[in-house]
């Protein structure tokens, strides 16, 4: 089953798969081994700082290697992609689905891009998964020292959402609806109403993605779920636990050099973590 069939199926049987990023072999280790276990559907992400860090191709051998390996369906999506030419470099190198982030623009450029991609695409590879967004998200992934206030303007309209979708012909959506990147002083106040509102107004084949995960409140998460939402990512909350875990393991052997030792209780650190959100987006045991 394709990323798409998986998606589907999450959204009409109100679940949400799991989006986690990362930026080194640890992290998609312990992300692909936590999906098997849990027999969860998994997408590893990589921003454009990552994909820097990693390599395009590298990331996608990487995750293929752990689907070949592990029988997993795990896929590789090209995060936040910030213009149209990066986003045909991850099209043109492999990754099974691509976020163009295009919200800071206006409007018709935002649809303009997002369009031009979504058939440059389609050209390329039939059953690739195409991200837009529209609406504004504050915030940067990591912990917040000062308070973030969202403006109403920085949310997604649900009458502008319904026209940027039919136009563009994406296959997710990413709306703003109070979330926030990072984790801030206060939890952010996500907005059901809107999030069920703009669910009513797009294609029902059309699935909703919440980005920016970490910090909100599990309850929110659930009704997020329950509302439309069928993709969740979670970035910051494992940047966090990955550093939580080294630190940990530095100090309890200062003298140990052997990277493979150091990294082992980092990995499994990560694996717990991922099993917690994979348990709360109700994705183990959907793996078919």
């Amino acid at each position: 089953m394709g990323l798409r069939e998986i998606l589907l199926r999450a959204t009409f049987e109100k679940w949400a798969v799991p989006h986690f990023n990362f930026s080194n072999l640890e992290t998609l280790k312990a992300i692909a081994e936590a999906a098997k276990e849990e027999d969860s559907p998994v997408m590893a992400g990589t921003s454009e700082g990552e994909r820097d860090f990693i390599g395009l191709r590298e990331a996608v051998f990487m995750v293929r290697s752990f689907r070949e390996e592990l029988n997993l369906p795990i896929f590789l999506n090209a995060d936040h992609t910030k213009s149209v030419e990066a986003a045909k470099k991850a099209v043109d190198a492999g990754y099974d689905s691509i976020h163009i982030d295009l919200s800071k623009m206006p409007l018709d450029a935002n649809v303009n891009g997002t369009k031009e991609l979504v058939r440059y695409a389609r050209a390329k590879d039939a059953i690739i998964s195409i991200e837009g967004e529209l609406g504004y998200l504050r915030g940067e992934s990591k912990f917040q020292k000062k308070r973030i206030v969202i403006e109403p303007n920085d949310l997604t309209d649900h009458v502008e959402a319904a026209k940027f979708v039919e136009i563009t012909g994406v296959d997710r959506f990413a709306p703003a609806v109070g979330n926030i990147h990072g984790i801030s002083l206060d939890e952010p106040a996500i907005d059901i109403g809107r999030i069920k509102q703009i669910r009513a107004d797009i294609s029902q084949n059309v699935i909703m993605v919440l980005h920016a995960g970490s910090g909100i409140p599990d309850d929110d998460i659930c009704l997020a779920i329950k509302s439309g939402i069928a993709n969740i990512h979670i970035s910051t909350e494992l940047r966090m636990e990955f550093r939580k875990e080294l630190e940990e393991s530095l100090k309890k052997d200062a003298d140990e050099a052997a990277p493979y030792k150091i990294m082992k209780p980092v990995v499994q650190g990560l694996k717990e973590k991922i099993k917690e959100k994979i348990n709360l987006f109700g994705s183990a045991g959907k793996a078919l």
